[in-house]
């Protein structure tokens, strides 16, 4: 059974993620622990695992705020995708069966885009991004990237409801998987390039 805390750090964590609790909103406990349908003492514990991660600030007797994403972190996670995406571009050899794969996330960006499901949309993103950096077969690069993931996924949410964002987004993941077909590792490196500094650009542009 998933115990109270865990449950009330799932709710909070995943309301973050999706901007159901934005950057500079103020949580109450009791709010929590009433949506949640448990007591305040997890609620409290689950705010402390969150705030260890970075997505809150605890104010005793008043509540947690939201951090918003600023201009640093996405700068930050920006500057560490690149080294490990550039670096996945320049070693991995995808199987037929992970081109295959990548094509299956862009199809579905697509049909998530049309649907105008912006959190669905976000994953397959990620999805696309993670099938590359795995196929390099470094476990340790693979685990840093995992580590970047609920990071990634509050960033894409800030531009995932801009209907010209997303269509960029979904024209560079189509030329990534275009290089990705032709074998061409500098090509590849290339659009990975591109299509990471475009993202960051308009990211700073909505923090």
């Amino acid at each position: 059974m998933t115990s109270a805390t865990s449950r009330a750090y799932d709710h909070v964590k995943q309301a973050i993620l999706d901007r159901t609790y934005p950057g500079g909103a103020l949580l109450s406990e009791g709010e929590i622990a009433s949506a949640v349908g448990v007591s305040r003492t997890p609620v409290r514990e689950a705010l402390l695992r969150l705030e260890a991660e970075g997505l809150v600030r605890l104010y005793p007797k008043r509540g947690a705020l939201v951090l918003p994403v600023s201009s640093q972190e996405i700068s930050d996670v920006f500057e560490a995708r690149e080294l490990v995406e550039t670096f996945a571009a320049d070693k991995a050899t995808l199987r037929p069966e992970q081109v295959d794969e990548l094509a299956r996330w862009l199809e579905a960006m697509r049909a998530h885009a049309a649907a105008g499901d912006a959190r669905e949309f976000a994953r397959a993103d990620r999805c696309f991004h993670r099938t590359m950096v795995a196929a390099a077969g470094n476990e340790i690069i693979t685990q840093l990237y995992d580590a970047l993931r609920d990071r990634q996924l509050r960033m894409a949410r800030l531009t995932a409801d801009d209907p010209e964002r997303t269509a960029t987004a979904i024209q560079d993941h189509a030329e990534i998987l275009e290089a990705v077909r032709t074998g061409d590792r500098e090509r590849i490196r290339a659009a990975v390039h591109r299509h990471l500094r475009v993202a960051v650009t308009a990211l700073r542009g909505h923090a």
